[in-house]
């Protein structure tokens, strides 16, 4: 398996191609991110298992995600019963599962290090507003660990950006497919670095713009009617842009039948 090295203009590629993806079936996409959103929100509200549960699911949704795109790029219409399809009967749930739990791990090793790191900075902090919390002091204090979890996080983002559609569509192992994951992400390190600053760019714009408007005396309700269904749509435009990423730098997986993935297709 070989991964292609592809320009920095790249990174805006994606993002194009993602949005054409969109156009397709947009009302099939937008139903997804409000799915992932709901269940994003459910788990927050469960005390650390929620979290946990979230982390340990994102390859399996990843993977959800991408084979659907899959299928709006070979013109197959994604009815309600074909979301779930990729993983009923084909044996890569459990690996997928699997998966989910390296990344759970890998996550929580880097946030207890990075923790580690400066526990007598933290404790010390807490230490001294037992009585009356000062938020600015605990905030310079979590300067340090977020750094750090940060630098992890990049390293992590790597090893795992490609491993669902590896495991999903590939059936490689865990660890062949973190190596392929991260050779592939190392070679396109500029093309990637394009497309994550251009979203960022528009979603932190965009929250900029809400904030400008806020102070300028818009009424919040009116403002919270604007954002969340701008938000809806580029979580949508940026899972519709995870399929081209996989796509131009590996090869395309083959085209599905009429009416969802079958079981033990593979590149």
């Amino acid at each position: 398996m070989q991964a292609t090295t592809l320009p920095m203009s790249a990174g805006w590629g994606w993002i194009l191609q993602g949005y054409a993806l969109f156009r397709r079936q947009p009302m099939a996409m937008l139903f997804w991110s409000v799915t992932t959103s709901f269940l994003i929100n459910i788990g927050s509200l469960i005390p650390i298992l929620g979290q946990v549960a979230l982390v340990a699911l994102t390859p399996l949704l990843t993977f959800l995600t991408l084979c659907a795109c899959r299928n709006l790029e070979h013109n197959v219409r994604m009815l309600p019963s074909l979301w779930l399809q990729p993983i009923k009967g084909t044996g890569v749930a459990r690996p997928l599962l699997r998966l989910g739990l390296a990344y759970l791990g890998a996550t929580f090793t880097a946030a207890a290090i990075a923790t580690m790191l400066f526990w007598s900075q933290l404790l010390a902090t807490l230490e001294s507003q037992a009585d009356k919390p000062d938020y600015a002091a605990l905030s310079q204090a979590m300067t340090g660990p977020l750094i750090v979890f940060g630098l992890f996080y990049v390293v992590i983002s790597a090893l795992f950006w490609h491993t669902p559609a590896l495991v999903g569509w590939h059936r490689l192992p865990l660890r062949r497919a973190l190596f392929y994951s991260m050779v592939a992400c190392w070679r396109n390190k500029l093309p990637i670095v394009t497309y994550v600053a251009s979203w960022a760019a528009l979603y932190f714009g965009f929250h900029w713009l809400i904030e400008q408007l806020a102070a300028a005396g818009v009424a919040g309700a009116t403002l919270g009617w604007i954002a969340l269904p701008v938000d809806i749509l580029i979580t949508a435009l940026l899972y519709c842009s995870f399929y081209p990423i996989y796509t131009t730098i590996f090869r395309a997986p083959q085209a599905p039948d009429s009416t969802a993935d079958q079981p033990g297709e593979r590149q």
